[in-house]
């Protein structure tokens, strides 16, 4: 029976997706719950299942285009008892459902799949074509399940490896290679965007035209929080595994000055403001193709062992691409930790529907005014974005002072638990 399949909801903020990679093509045989295209939206990547077994009819969408939730991505020949030209509707994603269980091996010459995450037939038959075994291929999807992406980064690294021996075979068909970038008549490098900075790009601007932006900055002395890492680092590595960095220490800052700032914990809604119960606090995670925002719900809740711990799950595998769907959403206000990068002064967008967004700039040492005197101090810019229509700058001043307050309180012997 044909099955009209449609953009599904990633998200309880998300109307639009991106097509990303197809994983199959009109013509390929599917089961229940196999993968058939990649969704990329500015909060995660997800793949879009098969609702039943059956024969792909044909492809509605192409890579790249946007589209609206229940605009029709594929069709599918089911094989089930689906009413005839039923729309499937908005599919969960692959995440939120159970692995459908192994294929026998294709006939194509690919080594046998190790029992555990179901392949895609596109993945087997991919890695047939290059005689490669997908044992030997992390996989990122659900369950550790590898997905067409992790086999072409794989085949992309082992043709670097080949080039770099010389006289050693690549191993790599050329239809597995990555598209080059297109160079222009002066030899400039013209780069498409990908799907995800596409949607960046995309929230970004919208971001910016519908929230008047206002922003604000205070200098926080961090000799205390400096002097406490430097003094519990160690101990704290021994027994969690986890780094203790100024992260920590910013995320039980700002979840707390929510708490006292809650016109900040907030969003605008037409016409109303709406305060937030909890304190789900976003982490700005630098990737491969840009920028996620993973969540820490109810943040003020853990102490700054417990939101190290927290943070470090969530950043690895935002940069492993194993986030799930609920670990972007229901955030209530962001967190950017830039200083990690070398900044002394930010003034980032705000990641809508949110009403502020803080940056942590780097901790530098320089000079400042004690009582008469002068001295050197470890000292560290807070930059807040905030949207106008949601507070003004006393609301912002107080927020600000809340965060720098804590952390101008903090003491070498500050408990971490």
């Amino acid at each position: 029976m044909p099955i009209t399949i449609a953009m599904p909801q990633l998200g309880e903020s998300v109307t639009e997706g991106t097509i990303g990679t197809w994983l199959v093509q009109a013509g390929d045989r599917v089961r229940k719950y196999d993968a058939l295209v990649e969704v990329i939206t500015d909060k995660v990547t997800a793949e879009v299942p098969s609702p039943a077994d059956g024969t792909v009819r044909a492809l509605l969408a192409t890579t790249g285009q946007l589209l609206r939730v229940g605009d029709p991505i594929c069709q599918l020949d089911g094989d089930g008892d689906l009413a005839e030209g039923a729309p499937a509707g908005p599919a969960p994603v692959a995440e939120a459902r159970p692995s459908a269980p192994p294929k026998p091996p294709a006939a194509t010459g690919a080594a046998p799949d190790a029992a555990g995450p179901f392949v895609s037939p596109v993945v087997r038959a991919l890695a047939a074509a290059n005689g490669l075994d997908l044992a030997l291929v992390a996989g990122t999807g659900a369950q550790g399940r590898v997905t067409k992406r992790d086999l072409l980064l794989f085949l992309e690294r082992r043709t670097r490896r080949s080039a770099a021996a010389p006289g050693a075979p690549s191993g790599l068909v050329a239809a597995a290679a990555p598209a080059p970038a297109q160079a222009g008549a002066t030899g400039d490098e013209r780069l498409p965007l990908s799907p995800m900075r596409r949607s960046i790009a995309e929230h970004m601007v919208r971001s910016h035209r519908e929230a008047p932006h206002a922003w604000t900055m205070v200098e926080v002395d961090m000799s205390g929080v400096v002097a406490a890492r430097a003094a519990q680092r160690e101990a704290f590595r021994a027994t969690t595994g986890t780094d203790l960095t100024y992260l920590a220490f910013g995320l039980k800052a700002t979840a707390l000055a929510l708490r006292t700032v809650p016109a900040m914990n907030a969003t605008f809604d037409g016409d109303a403001i709406v305060r937030r119960r909890d304190v789900n606090l976003g982490i700005a995670v630098a990737v491969e193709d840009g920028l996620i925002v993973p969540v820490l719900r109810e943040a003020d809740r853990y102490s700054c062992l417990g939101l190290a711990e927290l943070a470090a799950d969530l950043i690895n595998r935002a940069r492993a691409g194993r986030l799930r769907l609920e670990d972007v959403e229901g955030g209530t206000f962001t967190l950017n930790n830039a200083g990690a990068l070398g900044t002394v002064c930010s003034q980032a967008i705000i990641h809508q529907p949110q009403a502020g967004i803080l940056v942590m700039d780097a901790v530098v040492r320089r000079p400042v005014v004690i009582g008469d005197a002068i001295g050197i101090r470890p000292v560290m810019n807070l930059c807040l974005s905030f949207d106008h229509r949601v507070n003004d700058g006393a609301q912002a001043a107080r927020f600000l002072a809340a965060v720098r307050d804590w952390l101008q309180a903090v003491r070498p012997d500050h408990p971490l638990s």
